[in-house]
């Protein structure tokens, strides 16, 4: 029988009725009863790490759960993090990069039901989490409607739909079907080094999303804001304005100040190629990274991440332009 621990933080799943809306409140014991003896095939460890909406999960909230992770991974065969969904691709992208060399399953999943409603998807993303965590496939996943989905590539794309992530750009790395939990070993990071925890993170990241007309001296207020890091969403395959409106000039600046500056596209799916077209070469050449394919959730978290272990740019853009868990395609 596989031992697993269950790491609860809150989220709709655990969610009750109040006067001012749903809020969490039941602790993973009473999840554990209601769930009865669907789970009965697996030895459960429970522990309440913070019950929180998504939405108040922050950086400093990562470490935690990253570091009782790095505590557990020798003791248990998987872990499973039941988590709000709303930020819950922030978090296991965060949880890919500081679980270095994860040896382990660790499964993040959660419900767009609170787990007492009669009509709850949580049981089903419950279900499929503990299945996944018992696996054996090392690394960092989400488990959300019958679908097991990289922690750097899922993205949350619906707000009421039980069919609430994607995986961007990336296939599921494993689907439960009438065969059963069908898991794509070619798709999982493999792990050939011991296990690392590298928790350290610089929280002082923005994300900005450009629009026709923006004023680029929106950029000057990052130096005293304390920003080491901007990842900017530009323009189809790569487009910033310079006409009027010079966003290349204006990044030049920001790096020229030690300020890391990394350029993904809005659009959800495909890649990023700043080479392609004018005003996306003159970002090149003003020194930016180019993020390729990668969801802005593990942008995000990858530049904290990348921030955290180094001050020096150049350090910064090997490690943001290196595959480290499959969050960049190879084209």
């Amino acid at each position: 029988m596989k031992r697993l621990l269950w790491l609860h933080t809150g989220g709709t799943i655990a969610c009750t009725q109040s006067e001012e809306g749903l809020s969490p409140s039941f602790a993973s014991s009473t999840l554990m009863q209601i769930l009865g003896n669907l789970i009965g095939q697996y030895e459960i460890f429970t522990e309440d790490l913070f019950t929180l909406d998504s939405s108040n999960i922050q950086p400093e909230e990562w470490v935690i759960i990253a570091k009782r992770i790095g505590e557990n991974v020798e003791s248990y065969d998987g872990i499973v993090v039941t988590h709000g969904t709303d930020t819950m691709a922030y978090t296991a992208s965060a949880l890919s990069f500081m679980l270095k060399n994860c040896p382990i399953p660790v499964v993040l999943t959660g419900s767009q039901l609170p787990l007492d409603h009669p009509l709850s998807d949580g049981v089903d993303n419950l279900r499929c989490a503990f299945a996944m965590a018992s696996s054996d496939m090392p690394g960092v996943f989400v488990a959300f409607n019958r679908k097991i989905i990289l922690g750097t590539r899922a993205v949350k794309v619906r707000t009421t739909s039980f069919d609430a992530f994607e995986s961007v750009n990336y296939p599921a790395v494993a689907v439960v079907d009438s065969s059963g939990l069908r898991i794509h070993e070619l798709f999982i990071p493999p792990v050939f080094d011991a296990f690392e925890l590298c928790t350290n993170l610089c929280k002082e990241v923005m994300l900005i999303k450009l629009i026709p007309g923006m004023n680029p001296a929106i950029l000057d207020a990052m130096k005293p804001l304390g920003i080491k890091g901007v990842v900017i969403e530009a323009f189809g395959i790569g487009g910033l304005s310079f006409v009027r409106r010079d966003f290349s000039e204006k990044i030049s600046q920001l790096i020229n100040q030690g300020i890391a500056v990394v350029v993904c596209s809005q659009c959800l799916y495909e890649r990023a190629d700043f080479s392609r077209y004018e005003v996306g070469k003159k970002a090149l050449m003003n020194g930016v990274i180019e993020a390729r394919d990668m969801t802005s959730e593990a942008c995000v978290t990858k530049l904290m991440w990348a921030l955290g272990q180094t001050h020096n740019l150049s350090k910064v853009r090997e490690l943001m332009m290196s595959n480290l868990v499959y969050e960049i395609g190879s084209e």
